[in-house]
């Protein structure tokens, strides 16, 4: 036993260390738990008790030596390094750093804003947390109307089927809420729109998603027409994506809108041919629109007889898509770093 501490007391002192690696390799055999020096402190229960005096004395001298010896090889990493920072040139330009960027959903809300503010639409805003008035019935769901079933829900609180008990609370399926509650807080005329975060019990997948943002859009005035709809969503369509861009309007059914279409592009991801995103027809749907319903109006104590509006809404990750010819809904949402990093410098 005496011959190991005198051996490992040689290897001591022949030992160095010039990099961190080697300091690591180092600590590991001579001052950690699992060290050949620990592995003595070990055996030593199986020295005679007439040598154990002498064993332990030179067991700790090994131990201080094997401290000391690792405290030097430290300082002479640390003086090393001093050494190396004096030979750096001050004078040379810096390394570029890496910047991050505005995530692409950021880049295109911020795009949508900027078209319509040029137009004279300001931006309006409300709660994501909202009630059945505001989110359903103010906009023409009547209670246990089948349009409901239109939107999967997340309910928060259920209430009871009378109209005097407490109503649902729920996560906004739509940001239409904030339209009803600029109503009723605004006279006319009213030229707003409403981006945010809405929520669907929807199963996620490259189209579709259960937490999603949209922009919807209002305008209430006196001889508000359907050309004026089709003139600003035309405006929108051709300074987002392409002034050659083909557009076409279809009818289709809201409970809010009366009359209501869907606006289609041609795909710019597949241009026409087909695709997932286009369900191979060549065209995306790209937002909803109408005029609005005379009871929503009145709902909002506006007078339907003097005032008549547009509303239209669409979802930011679709134009996303489409502008950047994303061919995944999924990749806005996984924050990867290798797909988040394409879009600096893009607009």
């Amino acid at each position: 036993m005496f011959e190991k501490v005198d051996a490992l007391k040689e290897e001591l002192n022949k030992a160095t260390a010039i990099t961190q690696e080697e300091l690591e390799q180092y600590r590991m055999r001579f001052i950690s738990r699992k060290s050949v020096i620990a592995d003595l402190f070990n055996d030593f229960k199986n020295v005679p008790n007439d040598q154990k005096k002498g064993f332990g004395a030179a067991l700790n001298d090994l131990k201080t030596l094997a401290q000391e010896k690792f405290e030097k090889l430290i300082d002479g990493l640390s003086s090393d390094n001093d050494e190396n920072d004096e030979n750096i040139d001050l004078t040379l330009p810096p390394l570029p750093g890496t910047l991050g960027s505005l995530h692409p959903l950021s880049k295109v809300r911020n795009r949508i804003i900027q078209i319509f503010e040029r137009i004279g639409f300001n931006v309006s805003d409300g709660p994501e947390i909202e009630d059945d008035w505001h989110n359903f019935t103010a906009l023409n769901f009547p209670p246990n109307h089948p349009a409901r079933e239109m939107q999967d829900t997340f309910f928060i609180h259920k209430g009871k089927d009378r109209v005097d008990d407490d109503q649902d609370i729920l996560l906004r399926t739509h940001t239409s809420n904030v339209q009803i509650r600029l109503m009723q807080h605004t006279k006319p005329p009213i030229r707003s729109i409403m981006p945010g975060r809405v929520f669907r019990n929807e199963a996620i997948s490259a189209r579709a998603h259960c937490i999603f943002h949209q922009v919807e859009g209002l305008y209430v005035d006196t001889n508000v027409s359907f050309k004026d709809l089709k003139d600003t969503l035309y405006h929108f369509a051709k300074e987002m994506f392409d002034k050659d861009l083909k557009i076409r309007f279809r009818p289709s059914y809201f409970p809010f809108t009366e009359p209501s279409a869907e606006i289609d592009i041609s795909c710019l991801i597949c241009k026409g041919d087909g695709c997932n995103i286009c369900k191979y027809t060549g065209w995306v749907e790209i937002a909803g629109s109408g005029m609005v319903d005379p009871n929503v109006l009145e709902n909002c104590g506006i007078d339907s007889e003097k005032y008549t509006g547009f509303a239209f809404g669409m979802g930011i990750e679709r134009i996303a898509m489409l502008k950047y010819g994303t061919n995944d809904l999924r990749l806005f949402t996984e924050n990867d770093v290798r797909f988040l990093s394409q879009f600096k410098g893009v607009i």
